[in-house]
């Protein structure tokens, strides 16, 4: 079924009825950001953060309705808990003894300078095992359920993440991920799609460089993992590939005031995508709109379904031959 990108109408209300997405979070952090005001003032931003509170407040923005599941505790529990309501992101809080971590970062002059980091913590065995269990329950709620990786500090064991894979599949949940390294390594089948960048694939030794047939070649080798995998390659678009079928997408030219989080918002928008129904074609389009739209904004996984719709629209996709 084409979508229609020249009309909120019709698309919203499709994702309104069937996206409902259960968004991992092993590690939900705070955020600080001091910026500079138009007057020369200070301005201070408070925020949840973390990759997996990204990509929930994008799918929040493209009229999905998430519900982000994750380990709160300490002093940052309650103002981590107050944030994501105020997003309207529906929380299933896993109670946990240490604090949450967080950052706080200076961009009065122009760019992220990092003053102070709180890293996250490392979850004990009951902990991990209520997170597993809430997790699992949502996903299964939901239908579709997006995994999210870990930073460098190990929060909880990469098991924990091949074990949950074989539950949600063995019990038809449709599954979105945007991992790598350790965790892309422990997860041996079952991914319905997975988003990965064209750097993550040259860590990994899986593509020599970023040309098309070296990642087209690196997709084939993550058949075993993942049905589908795209591949987001910062301001190059992004290359695709469902089943046996070969895509390219490219963005409108567009400036970018920050790159950060595009990938987080591709990664939202493929699982509201997967969840609504959309051929690969139209999911690949509004994937690239969503990523292509949080550049020109300083948020993290932010934007709006009606006004990247209209990039969308002007979104290129090309069928190929690897």
């Amino acid at each position: 079924m084409q979508a229609d990108f020249s009309s909120d109408i019709g698309l919203a209300e499709r994702i309104k009825e069937k996206g409902r997405i259960c968004v991992f979070a092993p590690w939900p952090i705070f955020t600080v950001t001091i910026e500079r005001h138009a007057t020369g003032a200070d301005d201070v931003y408070f925020h949840a953060g973390g990759q997996a509170v990204w990509v929930a407040r994008m799918v929040a923005g493209l009229n999905g309705h998430p519900i982000l599941v994750g380990p709160f505790g300490g002093e940052a529990k309650t103002l981590l808990e107050a944030l994501v309501a105020s997003e309207g992101i529906e929380l299933r809080c896993v109670p946990v003894k240490a604090s949450n971590g967080g950052y706080v970062d200076d961009r009065r002059e122009g760019t992220r300078l990092r003053l102070a980091t709180v890293a996250p913590p490392t979850l004990d065995r009951h902990e991990a095992d209520d997170l597993y269990n809430a997790t699992l329950a949502e996903a299964l709620r939901c239908g579709t359920a997006v995994l999210t990786g870990l930073p460098d500090k190990e929060v909880l064991p990469t098991d924990f993440f091949h074990r949950l894979l074989k539950d949600l599949r063995a019990n038809d949940v449709r599954v979105v991920a945007d991992v790598a390294g350790p965790v892309l390594e422990a997860i041996e089948t079952g991914l319905t799609l997975l988003k990965i960048s064209h750097e993550e694939l040259n860590e990994a030794g899986l593509a020599k460089d970023d040309s098309p047939a070296e990642l087209f070649a690196a997709m084939d080798k993550l058949r075993g993992k993942a049905e589908n995998v795209v591949v987001s390659r910062a301001g190059a678009g992004s290359l695709a590939r469902f089943g046996d079928r070969h895509f390219e997408a490219k963005g409108p030219e567009i400036h970018s005031r920050d790159h950060t989080g595009a990938g987080d918002s591709m990664t939202a928008a493929l699982a509201v995508a997967l969840a609504a129904g959309l051929d690969p074609a139209d999911a690949l389009r509004l994937a690239t709109a969503a990523g292509a739209m949080n550049v020109t904004r300083g948020g993290r996984g932010t934007g709006r379904l009606r006004d990247i719709e209209v990039l969308a629209a002007r979104v290129e996709i090309k069928e190929i031959e690897p």
